[in-house]
């Protein structure tokens, strides 16, 4: 597509028409790196494509840099960014498209309608705590966090823009090179040590952030970048007009030393529980003069100095239907009545007379097990005809199907991740830990066989009457799962650093994988888990990653580019030793997959699940559905034409797998009538006409599998 050329003399006197597929409209904003337009893709989503200016396109460096910036932004991709719909950093103007999130920066509100108010700012304070940790645990430091960097949304704030050093900022220059970060906003460390900054730095900066929030002015304060960064390594910070009871929370986060900054988990602590009683952010009004609809506002500006604005009419936002009430907190450890209709609203008809009963009727319910700490969602397993959840805080529970009601409990540490409860022989269940320990319990509750504690094992895999293990030195151990002792221990042919695929049921085997530190090549081997055999090995081209058995045995493989993104999905057919290629019809960001028979369905971040048909030679996509969720589960296929997801934000979502379609939806789950968004979520549990999910205000409910529509 030939360049769209403008009037003028500026460097974007020439500017594209589109980037990649999408025809970019209104300007969002400008900076010194880029020019963010607004755009729709082709189902009608409303993005933010930033398009780099054609002078640093042709900078090597600034296009790794770029491409280190979507690298992260795609790891991070969740409730607390803007997520990554697409990217090219290698086009001729290297560009980016993220969901349009309306909503002004930090900076712009502050600039506009001045400092914010005590329940706002200690709302801000929680939001951007908990966005940090989402963002630590992701392996990213952001490195600049700043005020024009943080989107005000009525769920809560969202932190943008990852990675981009911006020379034009600052005449700064470290020894290795340009200054990462902008120097009001930066940590000592940043000045001095720039190869140590770790997520220390971005709590410092979280700091500066909150006091300019607070005072509409930074803790160091200068129009010389040096005389500030001064001020960063030698002075203390200037409080004043801070709360007085946020300042020292503050203080902390703006110490010298990165040790004695709090972590984003516990400011989370010290601000409970009054941080999450206040109310969400809500834009002030406008005032009197309306920006005019032609200059609407970037909801990922480049620079914090680029006057930019918001459109007058922001998008609708669906809204879904209410959920039940949440029982009180007396009623919420685990062992508590589940919350359920009442008795009029479901024994009586519109008429108020007596319905007819009706055979084996399942009513839905909802049972809150966690109490205390982080909301969660637990991961759940069904095993022996009852619903076993676990996770953090909560230990595990067995759960009674129809009615809802916790039949027993087993606690575990606070700080304790344990996996989904799984059925391992008979009536064992398993439980791994965060340490990668495993807990078998009996389905009475009683706890069994565990591994030792100073075994530090990187996988668990059950797999039948047998529990896996992988250890740091690539040695595969295999125990009974009934005794737990030792069945086999050695390394496996060929292999050094094992990982585990999915264990197949039919065919007794467990898909063991390794990539090649080039990324070209994989080796893959069935190993039967008994006795420790291979039953094949395979050494397949790319960089794959077993998802699942597909029809007659073969063997699906996600292939991940250079960019780790997804491409084509292989198909490996053992008993011919062929491979088969498919290629994706784009490329996607990390996404889930669930198998049945030849047809494969991919769910991306961003909430686009997509059917395809490996049975054609070249593969064949049967249909795509946008779900409007973001952060979805693994797909699970269900009875019939019916596949099944959780959404980060406690939704339960079923799918008809024939038509594509949107067969039904629950309400969002809340804790404390507030937003709450899950970390990972985990896959919801079919069981006969039951669908069992669960939801990050740390509950666990079922609905009726038959009518979707009715959820």
């Amino acid at each position: 597509m030939p360049p769209l050329r403008n009037a003028g003399s500026d460097r974007e006197a020439e500017g594209p028409d589109y980037a990649g597929e999408y025809r970019l409209q209104a300007c969002l904003g400008a900076g010194g790196m880029g020019v963010v337009h607004l755009a729709t893709s082709p189902s009608g989503l409303r993005l933010a494509v930033k398009v780099v200016h054609g002078q640093y396109a042709e900078d090597p460096e600034f296009r790794a840099r770029f491409r280190q910036e979507v690298a992260a932004a795609r790891r991070v991709s969740g409730a607390f960014t803007a997520p990554v719909v697409d990217a090219d950093p290698d086009a001729v103007r290297p560009w980016m498209a993220t969901l349009y999130v309306p909503g002004p920066t930090l900076s712009d509100q502050v600039k506009r309608n001045g400092p914010l108010s005590p329940a706002e700012l200690r709302r801000l304070t929680a939001g951007l705590a908990e966005a940090l940790r989402d963002i630590h645990r992701a392996g990213v430091v952001h490195r600049d966090l700043k005020p024009s960097n943080v989107l005000l949304t009525d769920t809560g704030p969202k932190v943008i823009d990852f990675g981009i050093s911006r020379p034009v900022d600052s005449d700064l220059h470290t020894e290795t090179g340009k200054l990462i970060g902008s120097p009001p906003f930066m940590a000592p460390e940043q000045f001095q040590r720039p190869r140590e900054v770790g997520p220390a730095a971005d709590v410092f900066a979280l700091g500066s952030v909150l006091v300019h929030a607070a005072t509409g002015h930074g803790p160091f304060d200068s129009e010389s970048p040096y005389i500030v960064a001064y001020q960063v390594v030698h002075d203390e910070p200037d409080l004043t007009g801070v709360p007085a009871d946020l300042a020292p929370l503050v203080a902390r986060c703006l110490a010298k030393e990165p040790a004695e900054r709090p972590t984003p988990g516990e400011i989370m602590t010290a601000l409970l529980p009054p941080s999450y009683e206040a109310a969400a952010f809500i834009p002030a009004q406008r005032r009197s003069s309306p920006l005019p609809a032609s200059e609407p506002r970037s909801p990922a500006s480049w620079d914090a100095d680029t006057p930019v604005r918001v459109p007058v009419d922001p998008p609708p936002r669906r809204r879904f239907p209410a959920v039940p009430s949440r029982p009180p907190r007396s009623s919420s450890s685990p062992g508590s009545a589940p919350s359920r209709p009442s008795p009029s609203a479901a024994g009586q008809s519109r008429e108020g007379h007596p319905k007819a009963p009706v055979a084996e009727a399942f009513t839905g319910w909802q049972t809150p097990l966690q109490k205390d700490g982080d909301p969660v969602a637990p991961a759940c397993g069904y095993a022996a005809d009852a619903l076993f959840c676990s996770g953090r805080g909560i230990g595990i529970a067995r759960i009674a199907p129809a009615t809802g009601h916790v039949v027993w409990s087993r606690p575990a540490a606070l700080d304790d991740e344990p996996s989904a409860p799984t059925l391992l022989s008979g009536s064992l269940l398993g439980v791994a830990s965060a340490d990668h320990r495993l807990r078998v319990y009996g389905a009475d509750g009683t706890p069994g066989w565990v591994t030792d504690a100073a075994e530090r094992h990187a996988g668990v895999r059950p797999a039948g009457d047998t529990v896996l293990f992988t250890g740091g030195a690539g040695a595969v151990k295999a125990v009974d799962s009934a005794t737990g002792k030792i069945r086999w221990s050695h390394g496996l042919r060929h292999h050094s650093t094992p990982r585990f695929g999915q264990y197949s049921p039919e065919s007794g085997l467990l898909p063991v994988f390794e990539n090649s530190a080039s990324g070209t090549q994989t080796l893959v081997s069935a190993l039967r888990p008994k006795s420790g055999e291979i039953a094949w090995q395979k050494r397949l081209d790319g960089d794959l990653v077993p998802v699942g058995t597909g029809a007659d045995g073969v063997l699906v493989l996600r292939s991940v580019n250079l960019d780790s993104r997804t491409d084509a999905v292989v198909l490996y057919d053992p008993a011919k030793g062929t491979a088969r290629r498919i290629p994706l019809p784009s490329l996607m960001d990390e996404p889930k997959l669930a198998v049945r028979g030849a047809t494969v369905y991919l769910v991306t971040p961003t909430g686009r699940l997509t059917a395809l048909d490996t049975a054609a030679p070249g593969g064949h996509v049967l249909w795509e559905l946008e779900t409007s969720a973001s952060t979805l589960s693994v797909p699970v296929v269900g009875p019939g034409p019916r596949l099944y997801l959780s959404a980060s934000d406690g939704r339960l979502l079923a799918v008809d797998t024939a038509r594509g379609a949107l067969l039904g939806q629950t309400g969002p789950r809340l804790r404390d009538g507030r937003l709450g968004y899950a970390t990972s979520v985990p896959a919801p549990v079919v069981a006969g006409e039951r669908v069992f999910g669960t939801a990050p205000d740390g509950s666990v409910f079922a609905v009726d599998a038959g009518d979707p529509g009715a959820w």
